[in-house]
């Protein structure tokens, strides 16, 4: 089927090169790295040597200027692998953009060329043991200290916690106001807790940050100060679109395993897919799939072209999350007791899939935003 989406020939080529990448750095090594829970920082330096990182970014910071279509391909050929261990769009559409955005020159030639290289790992820390989607209520204070300041709280569940050496961290104002600071790794009071044990994303270093005095430079100050509360709602927009765009990958590489296991499997003399219980639910899924893909290529588009859609993305971001969800769960079934047998990559997806529909915005945060547009 036709996408939405027009590709050309530079971008085909360039999903085969991170096909080809993701295929040789990361599937043959997942296994080990859900082992030890992070995966090696060399592999970043890789992806970046690869330009794999941050293609978007302007070639005067270290990018390749490249259109969001190659951030889009580098979203869908990780998910295709079953990659869930290497958060590199988390890095690309998620964190980066806020240096891109609101950063100054100053701080985008600091800072920039290392996360293109894959030198620098970023991560950001807005959740709290006690704000998670209320970001409004964060602890984490910000003492001005005249050409500083002084940072102290707490950060829980932070992608990219142990590895990243550049922390993009919202911290509040005695007035109330969030601000957004770049902690980096070295600074004094800065301290990584434990690598956080979750049921799914094994490979994935998720983390709890700890700021005990942190003597953090205004010249690290992300754009405006106490203007971090309006830069995070206005950035959430892409995250939750490339989240969407990474759960349709990600349920079509479930089918696709599903599909191979219900033509091989025999029981009762015939192949379990000739069953019609099982035919007319991978049909169902396969429409549902495609009927999702169409939407959440249209809201790319129209991103692309600049328009507004905090809506619509959470509209992408909910869909298409809890399809990944259900999809896995109905092609778990398939596989009957083998499905349960972490061997099996059907597993794995089905771990995987659960925090889909809570991080970034849980589906219950999504829906009141998406009631409230309707004036309810």
């Amino acid at each position: 089927m036709d996408r939405v989406l027009q590709f050309t020939e530079e971008h085909e080529a360039f999903r085969d090169m991170a096909r080809k990448f993701f295929e040789a750095e990361v599937t043959p090594h997942h296994h080990e790295w859900e082992k030890v829970g992070m995966v090696p920082k060399e592999l970043w330096k890789k992806a970046g040597a690869s330009g794999l990182l941050c293609p978007d970014v302007p070639e005067e910071y270290g990018g390749s200027g490249a259109d969001f279509l190659y951030n889009v391909v580098v979203i869908e050929e990780s998910s295709r692998s079953g990659n869930s261990g290497f958060f590199v769009s988390l890095h690309n559409d998620v964190i980066a953009p806020y240096i891109s955005a609101y950063g100054n020159e100053e701080q985008k030639k600091r800072w920039l060329p290392g996360c293109c290289s894959g030198d620098s790992i970023l991560a950001v820390a807005m959740t709290e043991p006690g704000a998670g989607s209320d970001l409004k209520n964060i602890r984490t204070t910000a003492v001005d200290k005249g050409d500083h300041y002084l940072v102290n709280g707490q950060k829980t569940f932070i992608s990219n916690g142990q590895l990243a050496n550049l922390v993009i961290t919202a911290v509040k104002h005695e007035n109330g106001t969030i601000s957004l600071v770049m902690i980096e790794e070295g600074m004094k009071g800065f301290e990584r807790g434990r690598n956080l044990e979750k049921i799914g994303l094994k490979a994935q270093d998720t983390s709890e940050l700890y700021f005990n005095d942190v003597k953090v430079p205004k010249e690290n100050v992300i754009g405006k100060g106490g203007q971090g509360f309006r830069y995070l709602m206005m950035k959430l927009a892409q995250e939750r679109l490339v989240l969407a765009i990474a759960a349709v990958e990600a349920t079509a590489l479930v089918h696709r395993m599903t599909l191979k296991y219900i033509k091989e499997r025999m029981a009762f003399g015939k192949k379990i897919g000739s069953f019609q219980h099982i035919k007319f639910q991978m049909a169902e899924m396969t429409t549902e799939l495609e009927m999702c893909r169409t939407f959440v290529d249209k809201v790319v588009s129209e991103h692309m072209a600049g328009k507004k859609l905090t809506v619509e993305a959470s509209m992408a971001k909910y869909y298409s999350t809890e399809m990944q969800k259900r999809h896995t769960d109905l092609c778990l079934q398939f596989f009957g007791g083998y499905g349960y047998m972490m061997e099996y990559p059907i597993a794995r997806a089905y771990l995987d899939a659960r925090i889909q529909t809570i991080y970034a915005g849980t589906t219950e945060i999504m829906k009141e935003i998406i009631g409230g547009s309707l004036g309810l």
